[in-house]
């Protein structure tokens, strides 16, 4: 699919980008299932697996030929090896937060990426926001100022996360590329080094499928973990403002923060609270802005 056919339909990429924030909301479950395996290797995992099911995704869908259309594209080669890189730190901070308790700082990291969104989609794509919308971005930030403040120690962890995962959407907003086959090429860039990481760990000794091997299959699956969602999310970042797609985003936070509080006991505090009622007023000022409008907003292109 093209681009101009992909943004002729913004209410198909608001599905998407719901079913995508949806799924890596859960994630820390699936990867807390991982543990005693390290982070790194996770992450190498994740691309190792990946490349397969993305490959088969190309070949069901008949879009082997856009593969080849990337990687013999040298403008597309130089968008993606950048957005690879992008992408690959993401992955690396954010299983390092879950595996080592640290939740809620990756939340707050996806909380802040709405706003470092809303502010990327304004001053590079050049998108207006409403002046309701402006106050939704006012009392988001917030919001999350008073969460920032508690958790100054991990606020390295959500910073990172946050300009990493920013910056790789609005790239691959831009990149002429179709979804699933710059995911792959993204993915097959980051292969060689995977390959080396469990090459040498397995040659070292490390339990590449956890103590006694026992995980191998939901390391197998790591694959569509990480394919899924990431390509649902380019899709729908082509067919929606970028402001948009920013505020959805809301939605997968929220969810880590459940699963952090609920699930695996990391404390919930006053400034939590604050943060919480103020991020989901602004979501609801955003969305009823949004839906006010004559219909739902396009990229521009």
């Amino acid at each position: 699919m093209n681009r101009g056919t992909e943004e002729q339909h913004p209410r198909t990429g608001l599905v998407m980008g719901v079913a995508a924030y949806g799924l890596w909301g859960i994630l820390p479950i699936y990867f807390k299932l991982l543990t005693g395996i390290g982070s790194v290797s996770i992450v190498a995992q994740r691309v190792a697996w990946s490349v397969p099911f993305l490959l088969v995704v190309l070949l069901a869908g008949g879009n082997l030929s856009q593969l080849r259309r990337a990687l013999g594209e040298p403008r597309t080669r130089a968008w993606l090896s950048l957005t690879a890189l992008l992408i690959g730190i993401n992955w690396l901070l954010y299983v390092y937060a879950v595996m080592n308790g640290h939740i809620l700082a990756g939340s707050l990291g996806y909380y802040l990426n709405p706003l470092a969104n809303v502010l990327l989609g304004r001053i590079v794509l050049k998108e207006r926001l409403a002046p309701m919308q402006w106050a939704a971005v006012a009392i988001a930030f917030a919001g999350i100022s008073v969460l920032a403040l508690q958790a100054l120690g991990q606020l390295w962890i959500s910073l990172a996360l946050c300009v990493s995962f920013a910056s790789y959407g609005l790239l691959r907003k831009l990149a002429p590329v179709d979804s699933a086959a710059g995911l792959t090429v993204e993915t097959l860039f980051l292969l060689p080094l995977s390959l080396a990481w469990l090459a040498w760990r397995g040659l070292s000794g490390d339990p590449l499928f956890g103590p006694g091997n026992h995980l191998v299959w939901l390391v197998a699956l790591s694959g569509a973990a990480t394919a899924v969602p990431l390509l649902l999310f380019t899709a729908a970042a082509r067919r929606l403002r970028y402001s948009t797609l920013g505020m959805l985003q809301f939605l997968a936070p929220t969810l880590q923060f459940v699963c952090a509080v609920f699930l695996y006991g990391e404390p919930f505090t006053r400034a939590h609270a604050i943060a919480f009622t103020a991020i989901w007023l602004a979501l609801a000022l955003y969305v009823v802005t949004m839906l006010r409008s004559p219909g739902l907003p396009q990229a521009p292109e």
